[in-house]
């Protein structure tokens, strides 16, 4: 067995020692990126939850009575709606824009067709918003296309 000297012992012990600082580094980082996807599917997944509360006001603003437009109540009902998309764009959450796009079928689900002109898909009429959130699509919005 050969002796290994001082020198060598201190350059092994140092090599392994920076072997497991990156180990640790990249643990960190990946416990680091695991968290934050955590993160992004439970804010996700709450913001899911709640898209039918706003979705139940915009339907409920669609049908007030004319005599009724002008009412205190409406518009306190307008300013909780405001006040949920305002804390939606706060949070990152994008409504998908619709009426008068082109056809995606990564952030439209076409639920109806109507005739046009045959050169490109257009969409004509929002059924239900969609969202995203960053370039995850969280809904798709239910759409009528032209086309």
């Amino acid at each position: 067995m050969t002796k290994r000297t001082a020198k060598q012992q201190i350059e092994e012990l140092t090599e392994a020692l920076k072997r497991e600082r990156a180990d640790a580094v990249n643990l960190r980082r990946r416990h680091e990126a695991e968290i934050a996807s955590l993160r992004a599917a439970v804010k996700s997944s709450i913001i899911t939850d709640l898209l039918p509360v706003i979705d139940n006001f915009e339907r409920a603003l669609k049908h007030v009575p004319t005599d009724l437009k002008d009412s205190d109540y409406v518009k306190g009902i307008q300013a909780v709606v405001k006040q949920f998309e305002k804390t939606l764009a706060d949070m990152g959450v994008e409504r998908i824009k619709t009426v008068g796009e082109h056809f995606n079928p990564h952030f439209h689900e076409a639920v109806g067709a109507e005739e046009g002109d045959g050169q490109q898909e257009v969409v004509s009429e929002e059924l239900q918003a969609g969202y995203k959130l960053g370039d995850e699509v969280i809904r798709h919005a239910m759409v009528k296309v032209k086309g």
